[in-house]
């Protein structure tokens, strides 16, 4: 792929804070990202470029404009009046403007069939944007879960936790070359009710959802785990789903995809789309304990 065409990915910033007086008396606000997020996308090929939240829409669409796809990143909790329910005492802290300015660009996104890749809230943020709901905490909220902070309880971002079972007909196992994979994991919250536009395409051995598709023939994939932080090192075949993203938004197709949302400008993020009920799976839960450490979504 040539670098003078690098298809542009786009990635919504976090907000961050930046430390520059001695005495820690300024405490600035910043825009950013996790590095490990472009180096993988620049690994494969594309060109990342950062999305800044801003309450302009017109800004806000000037910038959706130069992109070629989306990738959603890990980040804060979700704030749960996006999908109409009330606050789970352990919630972390979302950022409203952060979740209207994913919501919008994933709805946007998912219109004119730009390819999406979702990791960690990533995939949540999606679900939500599509009408679905979220586990605010899975320990208190799933019953036998296994414990899906353990890469963050053993300070290992890349620690390799625990199993996925993946569909056989999907883009992640023919990605992949497989149906189960072993993947980190930090998160402590999950797919709940899925959106009817999205299909799930892999589960933990505790029945949590870890990946999620389109049910049409758009590019949109979503996973629960932390590929960026394995594709370079603990499993090098995660490689090949950001090149195969990367590659999607360089053909993508400006007509419309059959998400069929019937919307030409950004909407609130309030929009009640239809939901499917998917339930935990019955399979035998591990005996590993819910984390004690603060969770969150990283």
């Amino acid at each position: 792929m040539s670098h003078a065409h690098r298809p542009i990915i786009g990635v919504p910033c976090l907000v961050g804070i930046a430390h520059f007086a001695r005495d820690d008396a300024w405490f600035p606000k910043i825009y950013g990202n996790v590095i490990d997020y472009l180096q993988a996308v620049e690994a494969a090929g594309g060109a990342p470029m950062l999305i800044h939240l801003t309450t302009n829409d017109d800004v806000l669409n000037t910038l959706y404009q130069q992109i070629d796809g989306l990738l959603l990143a890990g980040g804060e909790d979700i704030d749960p009046a996006s999908y109409g329910a009330p606050r789970h005492p352990r919630l972390g802290n979302p950022d409203p403007l952060q979740d209207d300015v994913e919501i919008k660009l994933t709805r946007r996104a998912l219109q004119d069939g730009k390819p999406i890749l979702a990791i960690c809230r990533g995939i949540q943020l999606l679900n939500v944007a599509c009408g679905g709901t979220l586990y605010q905490d899975i320990p208190s909220e799933i019953p036998g879960a296994l414990n899906h902070n353990e890469s963050t309880d053993r300070q290992d971002m890349r620690y390799l936790a625990h199993p996925v079972l993946i569909d056989s007909d999907s883009r992640l196992a023919d990605l992949l070359g497989a149906t189960e994979a072993m993947v980190n994991t930090l998160h402590h919250q999950a797919l709940r009710d899925v959106a009817s536009a999205l299909r799930v395409t892999a589960r933990a051995p505790d029945g949590v959802i870890e990946a999620v598709e389109a049910g049409s023939s758009a590019w949109v994939v979503g996973v629960q785990c932390h590929p960026e932080m394995l594709w370079n090192g603990a499993d090098p075949r995660w490689s090949r789903v950001f090149q195969a993203f990367v590659q999607a938004a360089g053909g993508v197709n400006v007509e419309r995809s059959t998400f069929n949302l019937q919307r030409s400008t950004f909407l609130p993020s309030t929009l009640n789309l239809q939901r499917s009920n998917f339930q935990p799976s019955t399979l035998q839960p591990s005996t590993l304990q819910p984390s004690t450490l603060q969770p969150y979504n990283l």
